[in-house]
């Protein structure tokens, strides 16, 4: 399918100590990243961590306090949202009950005074694009979900805009549905060859779809890195406990060590286990040692280890979850996925657990 005919350049996006104030609160606090052009984009974050707030900033609906963005090399940050050329899918798809599919879509062509005929051209064209040409002379109603939600985008991308902002499209979808659609969006924007900015609540779309992630919170940004890079190599506390799951456990530095390196991390209740220092220790340092569930080992005999009970073992098919109770009363998750052909335990048991330092990762404790 042929590209957009836009400068790539023109849909690159760059964001420069932005901040956003209501009150005394800061929505968006010095926030600073740069997006590339055909790039799909995911702000993730809890709801209050300034994502949506972004968002309304790039597509004009928000003006900041401080700093500025760029669209293309182009200063945008005062210009109203219609000169903006950016297009939009929000959580309700707002769609015109009484109007065709196709009217609907042609809409935003017709308020830019676009002739009858050349709105109805593109509007054929945009139904192609999201596989929707066969349906364009139904009303919304008759619809599902999902189809009602590519008749948004077309309409989103019917006048050809340099940058396409979605604000949580897939919360109004049931599970199987949203999955379906992530799937959709992602071949879509590839096709297409635009640039997406999407924002999310929910870690595991986010995943899904992005070729990168802002990770953010009380209107910082903790992180920006690749699906991968923000799950295997978290930089920050927050970003190893709200990607995916994490057991963390308290304890000290056994010895110092510089960003990257190896330490041994002398846990509360137990001996000293290895981890990845995230930034620089000295020896005594307090620390916090996060680790994924399916990076956990039960060792076999006597092997040293982090002794543990298992006080529930829960079988979900794909996996099953070990919960644990080490010493001190530390309760860990383990899991161990179908097929991998790795010891399980039951309830009752006792057994010795252990990991890879690549497998850790110890974060500083302020003091």
């Amino acid at each position: 399918m042929r590209k957009l005919d836009a400068d790539r350049n023109a849909g690159s996006i760059s964001i420069e100590g932005l901040t956003r104030r209501f009150g005394a609160v800061h929505a968006v606090d010095g926030v600073s990243l740069d997006i590339r052009a055909g790039e799909f984009l995911a702000l993730l974050g809890p709801s209050g961590s300034g994502k949506t707030t972004i968002l309304m900033s790039i597509a004009g609906f928000e003006y900041p306090d401080e700093g500025r963005i760029l669209l293309g090399g182009e200063d945008i940050t005062w210009l109203p949202p219609n000169r903006r050329n950016l297009g939009m899918v929000f959580q309700r798809y707002t769609l015109f009950p009484h109007m065709s599919v196709l009217e609907n879509i042609a809409f935003p062509l017709k308020m830019r005074g676009l002739g009858r005929a050349e709105r109805e051209e593109r509007a054929r064209a945009a139904l192609r694009t999201v596989r929707l040409d066969q349906l364009g002379e139904r009303r919304p109603a008759q619809l599902s979900g999902g189809q009602q939600q590519r008749v948004a985008i077309a309409r989103a991308i019917v006048y050809r805009p340099r940058v396409l902002l979605m604000d949580e499209p897939l919360s109004a979808l049931d599970k199987n549905l949203r999955e379906e659609m992530q799937i959709e969006i992602k071949h879509l924007q590839r096709e297409i060859g635009i640039t997406v900015v999407f924002v999310t609540h929910d870690q595991t779309e986010a995943l899904t779809m992005a070729d990168r992630v802002a990770v953010l919170d009380h209107g910082r940004l903790q992180q920006l890195g690749a699906p991968r890079e923000l799950y295997e190599a978290p930089q920050t506390e927050f970003v190893a406990g709200f990607i995916g799951e994490t057991n963390f456990w308290s304890g000290s530095a056994a010895a110092a060590a510089a960003p990257g390196e190896a330490v041994g991390v002398r846990l509360e209740g137990s001996g000293v286990m290895p981890a990845l220092a995230v930034s620089r220790v000295a020896a005594g340092d307090r620390v916090r040692l996060a680790l994924r569930p399916e990076r956990l080992r039960i060792l076999p005999g006597a092997a040293e280890g982090v002794p543990a009970l298992v006080t529930e073992a829960i079988y979900a098919g794909n996996a099953t979850t070990l919960m644990l109770e080490a010493a001190g009363g530390q309760v860990l998750r383990l899991r161990i996925p179908a097929g991998a052909g790795l010891p399980e335990a039951v309830a009752g048991e006792a057994v010795t657990l252990g990991w890879q330092a690549a497998d850790a990762r110890a974060f500083g404790v302020a003091p």
